[in-house]
């Protein structure tokens, strides 16, 4: 099923565009994720085309060696150098750990189980030879088959989950989604 993920992607030259405009950092472990990748499957799914653009793009990595957010604002700048004007978000998932009180991550995919929602914790890298790898530490069944819920963190955080979920209007954008439990 990553295989769709990365196909949907793949088929949308704005998406990879900024893929490989990511690429350009050369960031440890890193990869494009949250409303990128959803937003655009969910779209898809919904037969919304061109997919509306993301409220922000997800840059996410893994550096150990270097959690300042300074150097996030200095990626950040980088990226809106090679695409200006665009609302680049990006985080270092070794510091991700410390507002949720939780122990440092592992990896790039070990921060994204720790994310609200299903659908949300998928994010998508260029590799080198212009392949789409989808990192999907919690699998891309939901996404794929329009189910939201939350995350065994989600259920610890079900009112940050829930808010999130009203805050972001996904129910009205994407209609047919299912919101489990």
């Amino acid at each position: 099923m990553s295989r769709v993920v990365a196909d949907i992607i793949a088929q949308d030259p704005v998406a990879m565009k900024q893929l490989r405009a990511a690429r350009q950092l050369a960031l440890p472990d890193w990869c494009i994720a949250a409303g990128f990748v959803r937003n655009r499957v969910w779209d898809r799914l919904h037969g919304i085309s061109p997919p509306r653009l993301p409220v922000d793009i997800d840059v996410i990595y893994y550096d150990a060696a270097d959690v300042s957010k300074e150097r996030e604002r200095e990626h950040e700048a980088a990226l809106d150098r090679l695409l200006p004007g665009l609302p680049w978000q990006v985080r270092n998932q070794a510091r991700m750990h410390v507002w949720k009180g939780l122990p440092q991550h592992k990896d790039t995919a070990d921060s994204m189980i720790y994310w609200l929602e299903s659908v949300t914790g998928i994010g998508v890298r260029l590799e080198a030879d212009d392949t789409l790898s989808v990192i999907a530490p919690l699998g891309t069944d939901d996404l794929l088959n329009l189910r939201c819920r939350p995350t065994p963190f989600g259920h610890r955080q079900r009112h940050e989950y829930d808010e999130r979920i009203a805050a972001k209007r996904w129910r009205e954008l994407w209609p047919k989604v299912r919101f489990l439990d």
